[in-house]
């Protein structure tokens, strides 16, 4: 008998008959003995939430590389053709698309992105067959809204958030292909060839790295279809902020201005914010939404961990000392150092005042610390989930996708006031 199961048998003889018929109902999807289910479902701690509500286990999603690569000069950093995955729509949202743009952080050096070349961010030689979550997910119950699109998942390999077109020399020798613009057009006319061409609804969205670049392409993707179609933008954890650090200086403003200049990323960005302002302020979401005319959402934490620990208390700065302590748990922050993070929270509000005005757009600013919250399952539709105005991620998107209500816009207060914070999210 396996270990655990005698405690499972009598933890079943003892369970009420509800517990009893979850455990039994959920055995045939799992391939597991009702008597240890009963052990792992009334916890749900570390569980895939497809366990928690006895759907069948999640599949994972072949990689397509894109046909003609090198002849469109689109490849990833080493030279290899990009992929995306493809899980086709059934039903009512059998026309429906979803087109996700994977994050990752940038490279900003010749060096670094030599590094990444050799990774599956810049090389799909390393890239593998994947598992869709939260909002690509396929069970009904946790994505009721998206379940049955068709969904793509677009692979990140240019260290450039799609939007570069140059090439560098590393330092082995070999040649670096910054191809990000180029990758997005060829990936998109691929999959336009697929049925998004065919689209009754479609959204664009992204987390990280891919939320900016979802916010760099918003326009242009809905601009490919017939007014008719609903077309609208989802960028996730992708609202990074010019801000300084704890040193004072503005660290980050050097990483986005080696992107922009190496990468050679000035296509994309907004023509009437580069007629006054350089590329690299352009390349920052604060200035990026201004330019932006079709309906977005906008999730973000306003305790983005990420940029908790790479923008406002960089490695370089923290070593060993207090600030080490709170750049790994907020839990851990002092009333000093979190005066200092409420001074980003209230940078992030009034750079998204904006939006206030913007129809059709939507905000889910929670107070959580963590990062890329659609594409786990944890965070976008789960009891462990953020809520804000009584409802998930999950639930404040879908009523923004579908306009059944006329504001989702919601901000939260300042950390720790939300109860729903779990220490179950994701914090990269």
């Amino acid at each position: 008998m396996a270990p655990g199961t005698a405690q499972a048998e009598q933890l079943l003889l003892h369970a009420d008959p509800a517990q009893r018929r979850r455990a039994r109902d959920c055995r045939h999807a799992w391939g597991l003995p009702a008597a240890v289910l009963l052990l792992l479902l009334p916890s749900a701690a570390g569980l895939h939430p497809s366990m928690m509500f006895c759907a069948p286990p999640p599949e994972t999603v072949p990689l397509t590389l894109l046909a003609g690569a090198q002849e469109k000069g689109a490849v990833c950093l080493d030279g290899t053709p990009p992929g995306y995955h493809l899980q086709r729509g059934s039903g009512t949202g059998a026309n429906n698309w979803l087109i996700h743009l994977q994050g990752g952080g940038w490279c900003s050096t010749l060096k670094d992105c030599s590094i990444r070349s050799n990774s599956d961010l810049g090389s799909s030689n390393f890239m593998k067959p994947i598992l869709f979550a939260g909002i690509l997910s396929s069970d009904q119950q946790l994505n009721p809204d998206f379940y049955n699109w068709n969904k793509v998942y677009v692979r990140y390999c240019d260290g450039g958030s799609f939007s570069g077109d140059a090439e560098g020399q590393a330092p082995d020798g070999s040649t670096l292909h910054f191809r990000g613009l180029r990758i997005y057009e060829a990936v998109i006319d691929e999959v336009m060839e697929r049925g998004l061409a065919n689209a009754t609804q479609s959204l664009l969205t992204g987390c990280s790295a891919g939320g900016l670049a979802t916010m760099l392409h918003c326009d242009d993707f809905s601009a490919k279809f017939p007014q008719e179609v609903s077309v609208k933008c989802l960028a996730d954890a992708g609202f990074f902020l010019d801000v300084k650090d704890i040193s004072g200086e503005r660290t980050f403003w050097s990483v986005f201005d080696g992107v922009v200049q190496l990468q050679n990323i000035r296509e994309v960005l907004p023509k009437d914010c580069l007629a006054t302002k350089k590329p690299k302020e352009c390349f920052f979401p604060a200035e990026l939404i201004k330019s932006i005319h079709s309906p977005m959402f906008i999730l973000n934490s306003a305790y983005d961990s990420f940029q908790v620990r790479y923008v406002l208390i960089p490695d370089s700065l923290a070593p060993g000392n207090s600030w080490s302590c709170c750049k790994h748990n907020i839990r851990n922050c002092n009333s000093t150092q979190m005066e200092f993070l409420n001074g980003f929270r209230d940078a992030m509000v009034d750079a998204l005042k904006v939006v206030e005005d913007k129809e059709g757009w939507g905000l889910f600013i929670d107070s959580c610390f963590t990062h890329c919250q659609t594409v786990s399952d944890i965070s976008w539709n789960s009891p462990f989930s953020p809520r804000l105005g009584d409802k998930t991620i999950a639930e404040a998107v879908g009523d923004w996708q579908c306009g059944c209500s006329e504001r989702v816009k919601e901000i939260d207060c300042e950390y720790p006031c939300n109860p729903t914070c779990s220490r179950q999210l994701p914090w990269m």
